[in-house]
């Protein structure tokens, strides 16, 4: 994992060593390890990097080959399986690592290469015979990557803060952008950003700029969620116990690449949930001794404790994890939130975003890389509002709706997950911010589309391709990244994704069916039995106090006035009562906090008062 940026222009200007630089100085975190520049005339490419794979200087980048010239983010798990086959094909090699893997891979199968990647990636290679600029995200977005539009060119980056340290990017606030922020729990759809300026590559998709300034974009994968006659040339499963047993093996191998493609220990984020629990059964199950386990816990408040100990201290027991648990003072969270948020490549109100944070710090003492467990509710159902939403289906189906007409799917899915509606957004957000409600109309558009059979399939493809994106993964990816920590999610492999969508729908309902079947004698059963739960962070889901007083005054700072999101008489109404039930979400977030994370990314980042 590590940082990358770069630069292309068509208008005769040159690319600058002295605009690199301070891009890598932005990403120092993500790549602590070694740093590299390259530039040619007009095209430059800069790397930071975590060295996880041959560690010795012969995985330096930019790493040229003959015309080509590579930066890479990522890791491909299948790297050394490819590498075998490129050696066949006559292909030599100067290193052990997956980044000359990409090299070699496309110059032999050209673009088509990263149909053959299997791993989490962002990389862009500089073609010098085809005199083209290629980038490249993997399927699911777990790799970052930013681009922004200047005069006479591109710059592109791992993260927004290294493509704002030159002035010439526009910062304003897109109102597209703002719209999904305040309706979609933060989840601002690539290429979108809060920022007119800054745009991001959608997972799963080239983009290519050509010498005259043309630029164009390639989808290289697409789910599908139908029931299929056979999966992985075999007749498909026909039971559920079939369906669970295809799902275990995927996942066993999703694990086993993830563990054997690293040259330093791997350990595991146990929360004490069933998804990271599985995720040690699951390296136990592969014979690894020694599983090297972090948890991490908060203070009790009163309403509520501030840790789930109980349950991954039972993980620990039954499988002997070399183990470290850390307990934070709640007093600690307020004054560490600053850091965190200066981690944010974009505003994220996921507030375990300060536990993933704090976790980080101590676990990059220990390993360079963990397992995480993200993705395994959005690809398998685990959170309530999916039962609501299909029940919502099945109702308009039995009126005689038709789902595949985005305005009635809508009705089955926003009253479920959307902040606010858009009558409540154009009162909330001031005039010069209005626009129609595109939020609706993205959401609609994406489940009625071609490739699912059932509702609850839209819903959970619509989750694992964009939802997700854009909170929980690229969050993991920026609050490990800011310790030099990679984290690797096994629930997001792509052939497991496409494995598990392939599974009936009914699988999927009523929290995990498959997941708490697959767990069952190899996860405490007290923990599969278990009700879900978020992750307790007790010095930040209370809307009161020291908290309360931050938030204020962020929001009626100078700064905040100035700028002029939000609508003066509504943000009183959410400041005289911020814990009313009318202040909190369909998925009960604060809107007050929502509306201070924002404000406090923007003054952060943007205005760089904080």
């Amino acid at each position: 994992m590590c940082g990358i940026c770069g630069e292309i222009y068509w208008n005769g200007k040159k690319a600058s060593e002295q605009r690199l630089k301070p891009m890598l100085a932005a990403m120092q975190n993500r790549g602590p390890d070694d740093e590299g520049v390259w530039v040619d005339q007009h095209v430059g490419l800069g790397h930071k990097r975590l060295s996880i794979i041959d560690l010795s200087s012969a995985g330096h980048q930019p790493m040229i080959d003959g015309s080509l010239t590579l930066v890479f983010n990522g890791c491909i798990y299948n790297y050394q399986a490819l590498r075998a086959e490129l050696i066949d094909l006559g292909y030599g090699f100067q290193s052990h690592t997956d980044t000359e893997v990409i090299l070699k891979a496309y110059r032999q199968w050209g673009m088509e290469c990263v149909q053959r990647f299997e791993g989490m990636f962002a990389f862009s290679i500089w073609d010098d015979e085809q005199q083209q600029l290629l980038l490249a995200r993997d399927r699911l977005g777990i790799k970052p990557l930013y681009y922004a539009p200047v005069d006479g060119g591109v710059r592109f980056a791992s993260n927004t803060q290294a493509l704002l340290v030159e002035d010439d990017i526009n910062s304003e606030i897109d109102p597209v952008g703002l719209h999904f922020q305040l309706t979609l729990h933060a989840v601002i759809p690539a290429p979108h950003t809060i920022l007119k300026g800054i745009k991001k590559l959608e997972p799963g998709h080239w983009l290519i700029v050509n010498p005259d300034g043309q630029m164009y974009k390639k989808r290289f994968w697409h789910l599908e969620a139908k029931r299929p006659t056979t999966l992985n040339g075999n007749p498909a499963p026909q039971t559920q116990q079939q369906w669970v047993d295809a799902i275990h093996e995927e996942l066993k191998r999703a694990v086993h690449k993830r563990l054997t493609a690293a040259d330093v220990p791997v350990g595991v984020l146990l929360s004490g949930g069933l998804d990271s629990s599985l995720l040690v059964a699951m390296l136990a199950e592969a014979g690894v001794k020694d599983i090297k386990t972090f948890s991490i816990g908060f203070e009790d408040a009163p309403e509520e404790r501030g840790h789930e100990f109980d349950f991954s201290d039972m993980v620990v027991k039954r499988y002997q994890t070399d183990h470290k648990q850390y307990l934070i003072s709640n007093s600690e969270v307020l004054p560490r939130l600053h850091e965190a948020v200066e981690a944010m490549a974009e505003p994220m109100v996921g507030q375990d975003a300060i536990a993933f944070y704090l976790l980080s710090e101590q676990v990059s003492k220990d390993v360079k890389v963990v397992m995480s467990g993200q993705g395994a509710d959005e690809v398998f159902g685990g959170y309530f509002w999916y039962d609501k939403m299909a029940e919502a289906a099945a109702q308009l189906v039995d009126a005689g709706a038709d789902l595949s007409d985005p305005q009635v799917a809508l009705q089955a899915f926003a009253p479920y997950y959307f902040d606010r509606s858009h009558q409540e957004w154009l009162e909330v957000v001031n005039e010069k911010y209005h626009l129609e409600n595109v939020t609706a109309q993205y959401v609609g558009d994406h489940l009625t589309e071609v490739g699912a059979d059932e509702f609850l399939d839209q819903v959970l493809r619509f989750d694992v391709t964009t939802l997700i994106v854009d909170d929980p993964v690229k969050r993991v990816d920026n609050m490990t990244m800011a310790w030099g920590l990679e984290a690797r999610v096994p629930f997001l492999d792509h052939k497991l994704v496409e494995v598990a969508m392939a599974a009936p729908a009914e699988l999927k309902q009523n929290g995990k069916q498959i997941l708490k079947a697959i767990g069952r004698g190899l996860v405490p059963d007290a923990i599969i039995d278990r009700p879900k739960v978020a992750f307790p962070m007790p010095a930040l889901k209370y809307v009161r106090g020291e908290f309360f007083e931050f938030m204020k005054a962020l929001l009626t700072s100078e700064a905040a006035q100035k700028r002029g999101i939000f609508n003066a008489e509504k943000l009183q109404q959410l400041l005289d009562d911020p814990e009313a039930p009318q202040a909190f979400t369909a998925i009960q977030g604060s809107k007050l906090w929502h509306a201070a994370l924002l404000e406090f990314w923007l003054q952060k980042h943007v205005d760089k008062v904080l």
